[in-house]
This record gives C-alpha cells, structure tokens and sequence, in this order.
C-alpha cells in the first residue's frame, strides 16, 4: 500500500467517493463535476502514473464535451443515456455492477444473472463490521461497485484521521473485493460503451484500488 500522510489520505477518500457516487446515480442527480476540466486540473494523482494516465484521459473527456455542449449537443444527458444502458437496462444491465455477477471463472458470462448471492452477503457483514448501515434511495444490493468504493472510501477517510486499524481494513477490504472484479467489471464497461464516461470512470476507480495493495 502507498504510505499516505493524513492529508493525502483524504484526498484519496475524496477520490474514492467521486467513483462510488458517479457508479451509483446519473450525472443529472449526482452533478456534472466530471465533466468539468478544471475539477480535473486539480485532481490528485500522487505520484502514481497509471492513476495520472486515468485522470488526463477522464480530462480529454471533459475537454471534448465542453466543446460538444457550446456546439449545441446534450453531454450530461448523453453520460446519464449511457449510465442507464450499462448499469440499469432494460432488459438488464450491460455491465453489470454488483460483484455477485463476476463470482465464477472471472468472466462475467460465468456469474448468476442476478445481483444478489453470497458477495451481498459478505458486503452487508463488512458494512456491519464497520458500524455502517446500507440506505440508499435505489435499494441497491449492498455489492454494487459503488457501494464497495464508498466503503474503501470511509476506511481512508478513517484512517486519514489516525485510525491504524481502517488503514488495515482498507487494504484487506480492496484486496478481498473490489479489486478482485474491477478488472472484468470495466472489460464489459469498456465492450458495451467504448470510449464512453464510465469507461473512463471505472479505470480511474482501477487505478486508485491499486493504491490501496
């Protein structure tokens, strides 16, 4: 795990909850802050160069749908089009978000059809463990890739604050879940909508659990 001093600790958990929340809700209910080049001017990227790729990519993305709305065109409902194809449907999802549907040989063709199983379980007891309780509006499985992230989230930003156990808890956790499926959630991502916003979401929410080994 990279050695972050209380500060940067933060910034990290900041970072974390940007990914989990935009994985979680449209950009029209969630904001359209990822659309802006300066939010990606300023975004740290500590020093990481697989972290800094992911974040000048999600920057060009900005930068051409800044350019696509002064030209008259529709970016954020176009992103919010393109969160529901991937992660509500119909018929289902395009890429499913919840871990449950990648528990199997590693490709997601392998996993239940559904988003609840033994992931779910296992999430709802690291929420317990961790003094939380799930509530969002959506009734998400407590295994979707933004509930995991929020959680990774709370533990940096526990840490950030002294807590040696959450910095511990931080690194078993994303190594245990979601780092385990990152990777086959954004190759469906990346099959279902190329190039699109989420594509580049997810690769940045890749690159910052790599941080956490």
């Amino acid at each position: 795990m990279i050695e972050f001093d209380s500060e940067t600790l933060n910034a990290y958990s900041q970072e974390l909850a940007f990914c989990g929340n935009s994985l979680l809700d449209t950009v029209h209910h969630t904001g359209d802050t990822g659309l802006l080049h300066e939010f990606w001017d300023v975004f740290p990227t500590f020093g990481d160069e697989p972290l800094a790729e992911a974040a000048a990519a999600c920057k060009a993305f900005a930068d051409d749908a800044e350019r696509r709305e002064e030209a008259g065109e529709d970016p954020a409902t176009e992103v919010s089009v393109e969160f529901t194809k991937l992660f509500v449907g119909p018929p289902r999802p395009a890429a499913a978000p919840w871990e449950t549907f990648y528990r199997g040989g590693g490709d997601r063709q392998d996993g239940p059809k559904v988003g609840f199983g033994e992931a779910t379980f296992e999430m709802r007891q690291q929420l317990r463990d961790a003094g939380l309780e799930l509530s969002n509006e959506n009734n998400q499985y407590a295994d979707h890739m933004g509930i995991e992230l929020l959680l990774a989230s709370i533990y940096a930003d526990r840490a950030s604050k002294g807590d040696e156990a959450s910095a511990e808890s931080l690194k078993s956790f994303v190594a245990a879940h979601p780092l385990k499926w990152i990777g086959a959630f954004r190759a469906a991502v990346d099959a279902a909508a190329p190039g699109g916003y989420y594509s580049h979401i997810v690769a940045l929410a890749e690159a910052l659990l790599n941080l956490a080994r």
